[in-house]
């Protein structure tokens, strides 16, 4: 789920009622520690009408791993090993710091005890940097 940074097995194990209020209660995590996501209430919406369409039971989707894995192929987009599912965790991630997202924010979102792990999925280039030359001290101050 490219819009909460969840790992493929917590997204694929969800449960409509881990879905409410606005959050995406996360609860089989890699680190046993429960986590909330918030979401925009169309996107809560969107699952529930999934659900209600689609739903096997509790759960709100069906395993969809190999056809993920199949149209990655297709696309002949290359990828590391062990990256299959992961690029939308990452991708989450860039898309979050690049939109001006707290480093500590995102680490709570994706589940990090470190930042230096979480630096690993905020990989961003140098000119995602550029906002320091405008947003340092002496560069608010009038010197000429």
């Amino acid at each position: 789920m490219v819009f909460t940074g969840a790992r493929w097995g917590e997204a694929e194990g969800l449960r409509i009622s881990q879905v409410r209020d606005g959050l995406i209660q996360l609860v089989q995590t890699k680190s046993s520690k429960a986590r909330s996501v918030p979401i925009a209430q169309e996107i809560e919406n969107d699952l529930k009408d999934h659900h209600e369409k689609y739903g096997t039971g509790e759960r709100l989707f069906v395993s969809a791993y190999s056809a993920f894995r199949e149209t990655i192929e297709q696309t002949n987009l290359k990828l590391s090993d062990g990256q299959l599912t992961h690029i939308l965790r990452h991708t989450f991630s860039s898309h979050f710091m690049m939109n001006s997202g707290n480093i500590i924010a995102l680490q709570k979102i994706l589940g990090h005890h470190s930042l230096t792990m979480i630096m690993r999925y905020a990989h961003l280039s140098p000119e995602h940097f550029q906002e320091t030359r405008q947003l340092n001290p002496l560069a608010q101050l009038n010197l000429g």
